[in-house]
């Protein structure tokens, strides 16, 4: 019964953060549709069977589905969630051509697909706003407080009270900026500035490769350089905090696209990729910490998703983006065929995907090896 009682209180937390970043994701695919005169016929959050639902008087069905691991919008003309065109597309008539999706301009139609990802952008920002102008936001100076003996900052001659203004080329305002740079860059010497006293000085740091392991016990791989700096919040009035939100925001973007870009290369493992499992742990332990760590995690999460459907695969928002692309510089729409493939592949993609995480949490969690155990 209490391994029953555990397992919800992740399941829960989880359900509730998920559904309310893919409403906002579906929200922005819909107010942008709505606002170029598209018909929506239906608005899910999960996917297969529906639960249950509700009709507008616009004719939108509103329902949640079995499947609460995503959802859709199906638009007036699509052959399925995928927002492909069905085949009554051509046989329309001029009243249902005005409010078929696949009839409008091709802008329109990129502007209601990049409404999705845009809708997380936002929410993301308005999370950060809300804490930064309450709680305040965390702010790391770039100054050391502390360097430790034998680490890489000793030995490029790093010492307390120096200010980093910049390393590997970028300009240092927190120490967080630092810390996203040395970790993605481990053995690899970096240029820095530095300013002590009235001086700036340049150096050359090279951060250790140490292994960390994380809370969930996944071991990460990154780069050290062995110092410290004082934590504190700053406290924002209501316009400093959404703009400071939009540069956390712009901040975390980049931060996670260097992440993936390290991992396409191999300079950075794979370890760090979570499926839904995981992604459920970690909504179940900011659960237990309270509100505020809740939503800056919610905001984390919709960046991520955010990103992860701009990707240009087809079947996510990205690949219908790079159809529009083609469409707009070529002067004509890419064949149905060709569409139909590429939906058919990037489905393939997806779930593999979704396969290979889900089975990195499934050995980090011992499942495979228990069953293994089982039968051998």
């Amino acid at each position: 019964m209490e391994t029953i009682v555990d397992i919800w209180n992740y399941v829960w937390p989880f359900l509730v953060i998920l559904t309310a970043i893919v409403f906002v994701h579906e929200m922005g695919h819909y107010l942008i549709a709505r606002l170029n005169r598209v018909r929506v016929e239906v608005f899910s959050i999960g996917f297969g069977p529906e639960l249950f639902g509700v009709n507008d008087r616009h004719g939108t069905r509103w329902k949640f589905s079995a499947l609460p691991l995503g959802g859709y919008v199906k638009f007036y003309g699509d052959a399925g969630v995928a927002s492909a065109p069905g085949e009554q597309a051509v046989q329309l008539t001029p009243e249902q051509r005005a409010v078929s999706f696949h009839h409008k301009r091709v802008g329109q139609r990129a502007a209601v697909v990049l409404g999705g990802p845009a809708g997380n952008f936002v929410f993301a920002i308005i999370l950060f706003a809300i804490l930064f102008g309450t709680v305040g936001q965390r702010y790391t100076p770039a100054e050391i407080r502390e360097v430790l003996p034998d680490s890489a900052a000793a030995e490029a001659g790093l010492r307390p009270g120096d200010t980093i203004i910049e390393i590997d080329g970028s300009r240092i305002d927190r120490f967080e900026e630092l810390q996203v740079i040395v970790m993605g860059n481990p053995g690899r010497p970096l240029d820095m500035v530095i300013r002590r006293a009235d001086a700036e000085i340049d150096l050359v740091v090279t951060p250790r490769l140490v292994e960390r392991e994380d809370r969930f016990g996944t071991q990460h791989q990154i780069g050290q350089l062995g110092i410290t700096a004082g934590i504190g919040f700053r406290q924002h009035g209501p316009g400093g905090a959404i703009w400071a939100a939009a540069k956390e925001t712009a901040y975390m973007t980049v931060a996670t696209l260097t992440a993936v870009g390290q991992m396409i290369a191999g300079s950075r493992s794979t370890d760090e990729l979570g499926g839904p499992i995981r992604i459920a742990e970690m909504s179940g332990e900011v659960a237990q910490e309270g509100i505020i760590t809740v939503l800056f995690f919610m905001a984390i999460l919709s960046i991520n998703l955010g990103l992860i459907n701009l990707f240009p695969v087809p079947m996510l928002d990205g690949g219908h983006l790079v159809f529009y692309l083609f469409e707009a510089v070529m002067r004509r729409p890419v064949k149905p065929r060709v569409q139909e493939i590429g939906f058919r592949i990037g489905f393939v993609l997806v779930i593999a995907l979704m396969v290979w995480v889900t089975s990195k949490d499934l050995i980090r969690l011992g499942v495979v090896s228990f069953f293994k155990g089982l039968i051998s």
